[in-house]
């Protein structure tokens, strides 16, 4: 959609709605973001809630400023991990691990970060909408139910869990109008004590109560957390600049690796990563050599940052030597047809098994106040207990070269992620702005490779079939919308395609926003139930 003044973007029409409507009243896009993140929290549960993190880029149309925001939950140094929710209960918690750990909530501190800082409007005008959501509730959507259905298992654990997302036994249905009177009492409390409710107030100590019954042995002065406000990482590639979060979250240099990878190879002029079999062959590499590389990125408080060495482009440019000299001499179509079965080019298909969890805001103020902003039920609270109304999941850092989500239990309690938020500017004018849940590790890179290696928009950028990096196996998983041809071309590389189902909701939904002369576009993705709006 397109607009003079204003726009937004996010994953549910009352999220977007209600940021609009703060951008209309006269608030700032961080006002609208702080009122969007609060209510998103209510109306769609099965994706974020007010435990959980939040980070964001926030663009100052008076100086040109992009300005970065990470908010994780974190680890309290010193105590032992608390695992309260055991492996084998769904999705967040897995068979063969020992579940989600427990950490300090990071939401609450960075709505309150973002409103003294860029705040207009009253706090408790900016909860107003998410006190009415709770207290008249909010109607189920197929999609939101399919989610918690997929999810519930973890809650089922817990007796607090069972109470509120099983209230008569079941889940609420599709169709059916789900309220909560514990949240409403919540978000009431919220908008009258303002932030500190979560953090030093009442919420926060019945949160502590229940951390103690629980055998966490976190004090009150555990909730109270700086977010941190920082530059962003930035790098370049041709006439573009890229603004993403820095160390120790990874998407910076996960995405300047694989776009420099692509561009040292000339992958562009062999056609796109979903069409020809070679493209998508380096494409699949480039993916999985940034998952690898980007490992060596922890908290700079408590590690040496290498993002300076893993952004350069002659470390990209060896790369994709030693990428482009791993090709096959021969066509090994029937080494996979061996390997695999019969003549099978084709790996037993089907949606990606993950949760994938998150919400993107986006928004542009009349003023040209421009914020791309993620909130997400990942990294805090204690896994499994619902307290006030508020559902948690915790976090499923673990201490690994591998994992997306890792921490240390010493230290300032700070944890790497590889999140979305990304702001494009070209030709130093801030054009474009993007982010996404699901797989964003790998989905980020494509899409901006879309834009800024193959000339899309964003609308244009986001509908294009995504892959994962390829495993270790040689299967690569890709979204089914692609030609017999292309699979074929990739069986002669030795690679099997799994394919996805053709829109597969873990790979991403994006809230994009950009700009061409004077006119604004929004645009929000077609594999989750987003929207976008603007005046």
């Amino acid at each position: 959609m397109s607009a003079d003044r204003a726009v937004a973007s996010s994953q549910h029409p009352t999220v977007t709605e209600t940021m609009l409507e703060v951008m209309h009243a006269g608030g700032s896009a961080a006002d609208a973001v702080v009122a969007g993140s609060i209510v998103q929290a209510v109306v769609q549960q099965d994706m974020t809630n007010h435990a959980g993190s939040v980070t964001g880029l926030f663009h100052s149309a008076a100086t040109g400023e992009i300005t970065e925001l990470n908010s994780m939950g974190r680890i309290v140094p010193g105590l032992a991990p608390h695992h309260p929710v055991p492996g084998g209960k769904g999705l967040y918690a897995p068979a063969g691990t020992r579940g989600p750990m427990s950490v300090v909530p990071g939401f609450m501190p960075a709505m309150k970060a973002i409103h003294e800082k860029f705040g207009t409007k009253s706090w408790s005008d900016l909860v107003a909408p998410a006190v009415k959501a709770a207290r008249d509730g909010h109607e189920v959507t197929s999609f939101e139910h399919l989610v918690l259905a997929q999810t519930v298992d973890f809650f089922l654990y817990t007796a607090s869990g069972r109470e509120h997302f099983t209230p008569r036994g079941h889940l609420p249905q599709v169709g059916e109008v789900w309220a909560s009177q514990a949240l409403a009492d919540t978000m009431s409390a919220l908008a009258a004590e303002g932030p500190d409710h979560f953090i030093t107030g009442g919420w926060a100590e019945r949160f502590v109560a229940r951390a103690a019954q629980l055998g966490w042995g976190i004090t009150p002065d555990d909730l109270v957390t700086t977010p941190r406000w920082a530059a962003p990482a930035r790098w370049h590639i041709g006439d573009y600049e890229i603004s993403q979060l820095s160390a120790p979250d990874r998407q910076a240099v996960f995405c300047a690796i694989v776009i420099g990878v692509l561009d040292a190879l000339d992958v562009p002029a062999m056609g796109h990563f979903t069409e020809s079999p070679e493209a998508g062959y380096f494409m699949a590499h480039a993916l999985r050599l940034a998952q690898h590389e980007t490992g060596f990125i922890n908290d700079p408080a408590v590690f040496e940052d290498p993002s300076p060495v893993l952004l350069d482009p002659d470390f990209h440019g060896f790369l994709a030597k030693k990428l482009h000299k791993s090709l096959p001499r021969i066509d090994l179509t029937s080494h996979v047809e061996l390997a695999f079965g019969g003549h099978a080019l084709f790996a037993a298909g089907g949606a990606s098994k993950q949760p994938a969890g998150s919400c993107e805001l986006t928004a542009i103020d009349p003023q040209g106040n421009w914020v791309q902003l993620m909130n997400t039920l990942q990294g805090g609270g204690i896994p499994g207990e619902v307290v006030g109304g508020v559902p948690m999941v915790g976090s499923h850092q673990i201490t690994s070269l591998a994992s997306p989500i890792s921490g240390w239990l010493t230290g300032g309690g700070g944890m790497r992620a590889v999140l979305s938020n990304t702001m494009i500017r070209r030709a130093g004018r801030l054009v474009a702005s993007l982010g996404s849940p699901g797989n964003i590790h790998c989905t980020v890179p494509q899409t901006l490779a879309n834009v800024v290696l193959y000339g899309h928009s964003p609308h244009a950028a986001e509908e294009l079939p995504r892959m994962l990096p390829l495993t270790d196996d040689y299967v690569l998983s890709v979204e089914s919308r692609v030609s017999r041809e292309y699979v074929s071309g990739l069986a002669k590389l030795g690679v099997l395609v799994n394919p996805l189902p053709e829109y597969d909701y873990h790979m991403g939904s994006y809230q994009t926003a950009w700009r061409e002369s004077n006119v604004l576009h929004a645009g929000s993705g077609p594999r989750r139930e987003g929207s976008a709006g603007g005046f």
